[in-house]
């Protein structure tokens, strides 16, 4: 039989409790990541082909909400994985945490858009059919967005990451 720790239960708790970052972090931080990642992306296009494409607004709208989005599920965690470990440590969970989650964010968006473009031509809701169209065409964008889009986070996305990672890691209370 197992027994419950009460003394694990309070460490746990001290530990999801220490891991929800103030509102003015996620109030002010969310935009800002948002705008940092759009601001990534107009710098990768204006390097790139001189911001010369149709899709200018799109492609801005949807890597400032990937990071938007992305921030207040991803602070927590990377604050709960870093909690009581060394700068090092801690400026490693958050590099790790914030760039796989807001390019998992930027993916889904992507996805959701690409699947809102097809989704016409698609068979009904709920069928079979439709379930392998969704999956599929959701996976297609996905790699799309992988191939073509993971770019447009270099090279000011990768500086914004190291600034923010490296400013959490150093005022973590």
């Amino acid at each position: 039989m197992d027994q419950i720790n009460p003394a694990s239960t309070v460490v746990v708790r001290g530990r999801l409790r220490a891991a929800v970052p103030s509102y003015r972090q996620l109030l002010i931080g969310a935009p800002c990541w948002g705008a940092a990642m759009a601001a990534s992306a107009l710098t990768a296009l204006y390097l790139r082909n001189g911001l010369l494409t149709s899709h200018l607004l799109a492609l801005t709208t949807v890597y400032f909400l990937g990071g938007m989005l992305a921030w207040p599920f991803l602070l927590p965690l990377a604050r709960m994985l870093a909690r009581g470990r060394a700068l090092e440590a801690r400026f490693a969970a958050f590099f790790l945490v914030l760039s796989l989650g807001t390019i998992a964010m930027t993916a889904f968006l992507f996805a959701m858009d690409y699947r809102w473009f097809y989704a016409r031509w698609h068979a009904p809701f709920g069928t079979l059919v439709w379930a392998f169209q969704f999956a599929f065409t959701s996976a297609s964008a996905v790699y799309q967005f992988a191939v073509l889009g993971l770019g447009l986070f270099l090279p000011l996305g990768f500086l914004c990451l190291l600034a923010a990672s490296l400013y959490l890691a150093r005022h973590m209370r």
